[in-house]
């Protein structure tokens, strides 16, 4: 996939985007960790004939921290990025930590927004500072050690992709490790190394672990377009309690739940059934 990356500078601060495919444009709002040269789920999208927007969020690859005073903040960011574009409305597909990210644009700017669709996505309360996981994510993705921690992954996954994969599973999937490899092919492998060799948290996840606090409620239902919500069932990364709440929320949602693998919807041997899904979906929208 060709990949176009721009920056666009509003305000003095820096909005890093990308561009993959022409066609009907989708805004992409990449998972934690992420930046605009995320890829998985992509392959089909652009194939189907879509064109992908994906801005790095705030914190992530070059694009300034400081627009993320707040959702509602960063959302008027993306609106001027589509400015930029010359778009006026577009199809909103919003990943895991990036799902407050497309929830916010999508309740602030409903004119603009055509549909949401959300997958693995978190749409409340998440990694508090009760639990283990943010107490670990303050120290080994702060921005002082995070190249540390990432250079570390990177290495082991290009040398070891097998081993390195199965080692993260608990951390992607309720299953077993063994019943996980069932489902897993050789291109998945290698998509979760190439994904780990250019992911990096720099200030962005932290800056995610805020942010995700100011959903509410009252957010979800200002979201008034058609919604798609896919979550597996398996999900250890993103507790499923998250799709069900949007769901109860989101007034036009429907609600996909999936028997894949784990919080990677778009590897394993259901990807091309997620894909059909979800094309389906925006080309009806």
């Amino acid at each position: 996939m060709e990949r176009k990356v721009h920056t666009l500078v509003v305000e003095d601060k820096t909005i890093e985007y990308s561009i993959i495919g022409h066609g009907i444009p989708i805004l992409m709002f990449h998972g934690g960790h992420s930046n605009c040269y995320e890829e998985l789920g992509y392959a089909e999208l652009v194939k189907q004939g879509f064109s992908l927007i994906t801005p790095s969020r705030p914190g992530y690859g070059r694009t300034s921290k400081e627009i993320a005073d707040s959702l509602f903040t960063t959302s008027t960011f993306y609106a001027k990025l589509l400015d930029h574009l010359h778009i006026d409305k577009i199809h909103i597909l919003a990943v895991s930590a990036g799902g407050p990210s497309g929830i916010s644009f999508a309740a602030h700017f409903p004119e603009r927004t055509m549909s949401l669709s959300l997958q693995s996505a978190v749409t409340k309360e998440w990694l508090t500072k009760k639990d283990k996981e943010y107490k670990a994510a303050q120290i080994i993705f702060h921005p002082s050690f995070e190249r540390v921690t990432w250079k570390l992954i990177s290495c082991l996954n290009n040398y070891f992709p097998i081993f390195t994969f199965k080692r993260f599973i608990p951390s992607f999937s309720k299953l077993s490790p063994k019943d996980v490899m069932l489902q897993m092919d050789k291109e998945s492998i290698e998509a979760v190394r190439r994904m780990n060799n250019h992911y990096r948290s720099r200030q962005g996840f932290l800056i995610d672990l805020v942010q995700v606090n100011e959903l509410s409620s009252t957010t979800l239902q200002a979201v008034t377009c058609p919604t798609l919500i896919m979550h597996s069932k398996n999900d250890s990364a993103v507790p499923l309690g998250h799709a069900y709440f949007a769901h109860s929320k989101i007034n036009q949602s429907e609600l996909c739940l999936l028997d894949c693998w784990g919080h990677l919807i778009w590897l394993g041997n259901q990807a091309t059934e997620v894909n059909k899904k979800v094309v389906s979906f925006l080309y009806r929208e």
